[in-house]
């Protein structure tokens, strides 16, 4: 019974997280409006909702209440990403928004694996969802140092 209970508290957890992830990439994708990144951070955002889903899943066949809202921290996060645009690019803001956010994500599921009691199908789960988190942190990294070069160049053509 309590293995039940480590594993519902562990996929809730992490769930929670997910969500937050989610919303970031939501909120991203305000800010790339019919930009030519857009549909690859739709597609990540899409593969999260998915992965939230079989997250909650896995919790109620466990006979548990599956986590369906972010936390406090993540709203927090995404609050002060806001305020932060005010001196920053949009994009480089939401950019490094998803990339905070991801590292934050994979770490706790790092974290979340040491958990006691946790079942095979339990760990491959979280296994998935770092993987993601891990994709998702590096896509982030990789577009805003595009970006950046990109900025780069047109700095030094204006010169």
């Amino acid at each position: 019974m309590l293995e039940k209970i480590n594993q519902i508290d562990t996929l809730n957890e992490i769930t929670t997280l997910m969500i937050d992830s989610h919303k970031g990439y939501e909120a991203c994708l305000k800010v790339l409006n019919n930009h030519p990144l857009e549909q690859r951070f739709a597609k990540r955002a899409l593969e999260r909702s998915f992965l939230i889903q079989t997250f909650q899943n896995q919790v109620s066949s466990l006979g548990g209440e599956p986590s369906e809202s972010g936390s406090i921290s993540g709203a927090l996060h995404r609050k002060w990403t806001q305020f932060t645009t005010v001196f920053k690019d949009d994009l480089e803001a939401a950019l490094q928004a998803i990339d905070d956010g991801e590292e934050f994500l994979a770490n706790k599921i790092k974290e979340s694996f040491f958990a006691e009691g946790l079942s095979v199908e339990t760990k491959a789960l979280l296994q998935k969802a770092f993987v993601s988190a891990r994709k998702g942190e590096k896509l982030a990294e990789v577009t805003a140092d595009k970006l950046q070069g990109s900025l780069s160049q047109a700095e030094a053509l204006k010169a």
